[in-house]
This record gives structure tokens, C-alpha cells and sequence, in this order.
């Protein structure tokens, strides 16, 4: 079954348990707020916002032999000592995941999600990093739910469309620009001038990628 059809059908039938998983691991948060802490990582499969310079696009084909249940996605992570789990994707909210989180809280491991909020919010989670994209218009809802809001810098003009987002944002939300990866060395400084000149915001790199871990 083609992608697009397999997410349609997720979305028709509200799919909670199993969810398609493209992969999941230990290692170190690379980006934003919590960069350099330990956490578990589960990218569930599937997607519809389409960034065009997007670096896992592997994620968003969706495929029968990818889904697991919350129970044993849970005991990856415990079984790893992490404390901590990000939902991931692909676009994460295409799913419900509330049955997801209530596996996750009866362990005692705290839960985060990165996400382009296009999709109604579901499960509870800890910390809710929200990155919209150009490509597919976000939930009004994940403005006020933002603990963090990370845009990645593609061009010039993406720093005034930061904050046009960051308006829209509780006060206490933190707020990351991050460069596209191809474009680091064209924009990177770019984006250290304009932190200097605008100190609400917060430099994100992809440090996973610097140490080559996943």
C-alpha cells in the first residue's frame, strides 16, 4: 500500500496501538533545549508535511511490518535506563498517542514530543518542542502548548517568519533558531549576528551530527 494511503487510513480510523515505528535507539538530544542530555528516541513512520530539505526522509514511508505496542515500545525504554523518551518522526501527531504516553507515565519516564503540531493534540506530555514548517500550516493550539519553539533558518527571509510565529507563543516558551543543515555555512553566522541583535532567542545546533552519533 502506497503511503499516502496508509496514512489516510491511520487518520480515518484514529489509530493508537500498535504505531509504526521507523526506529528507535539510546543516545544524547542533539538539538534545542535539552541538547547534551540523555533520552531515548522512537521515530514513529509516516508523515504528510513534506519539507523538501528534510533528513530523514525514510520516515515517511509507512510500512505493515513496522508497528509495535505501547507496552513493548515502554520496555525499550526502560529496558535502556533512560528517563526520558522523545516521540519523534516523521510527523509524530498523525497518530493518537494517548495510549502511547499512559504506557510511558506508568513507568515513570518522562515524555517528549517534537513535532510541526499539524495535526489535534493527543497523550501528556512533559515537553512539547514545536517546530512548524512552511509546508503544511500548524494547529493554532501548539502555540499556547509550547514549551519550545525551534524554526530552522533555510533563508533570509525564514528569520521574519520566526517571528511571526514567536509572537503567537506563551511568554514562558523558549525559543531556538536552527540552521538547515546544508546551509550551515552560508547562514550560520547569519543566525549568531541575529541572536546578538534579537537575545530572546536561543542558538540550536544538530550536535548529533558534529559527533556522528544517531
Amino acid at each position: 500500500m502506497k503511503k499516502e494511503s496508509l496514512l489516510k487510513e491511520e487518520l480515518k480510523r484514529g489509530q493508537a496501538d500498535p504505531l509504526p515505528v521507523m526506529e528507535h535507539f539510546y543516545t544524547l538530544q542533539g538539538e534545542g533545549a535539552w541538547t547534551g542530555e540523555p533520552a531515548y528516541f522512537v521515530r514513529l513512520a509516516g508523515c504528510d508535511v513534506g519539507c523538501h530539505w528534510c533528513d530523514v526522509k525514510e520516515s515517511w514511508k509507512v510500512s505493515p511490518d513496522q508497528y509495535h505496542k505501547g507496552k513493548e515500545i515502554a520496555n525499550w525504554v526502560e529496558s535502556s535506563g533512560s528517563q526520558r523518551v522523545v516521540i519523534t518522526g516523521g510527523e509524530p501527531t498523525i497518530y493518537d498517542l494517548g495510549p502511547l504516553t499512559q504506557e510511558f507515565s506508568a513507568k515513570g519516564i518522562k515524555t517528549h514530543i517534537e513535532t510541526a503540531g499539524v495535526h489535534p493534540y493527543t497523550g501528556k506530555f512533559d515537553w512539547i518542542c514545536f517546530s512548524p514548517k512552511k509546508f503544511l500550516k500548524p494547529r493554532e493550539e501548539y502555540y499556547q502548548l509550547a514549551n519550545e519553539l525551534k524554526i530552522i533558518i533555510y533563508n533570509k527571509h525564514d528569520f521574519k517568519w520566526a517571528e511571526e510565529h514567536a509572537e503567537k507563543c506563551h511568554p514562558q516558551t523558549q525559543l531556538f533558531l536552527q540552521v538547515e543543515w546544508t546551509k550551515r555555512a552560508e547562514l550560520s553566522q547569519e543566525i549568531i549576528d541575529y541572536i546578538k541583535r534579537n537575545p530572546k532567542w536561543r542558538l540550536s545546533q544538530q550536535t548529533h551530527k558534529y559527533l556522528d552519533i544517531p
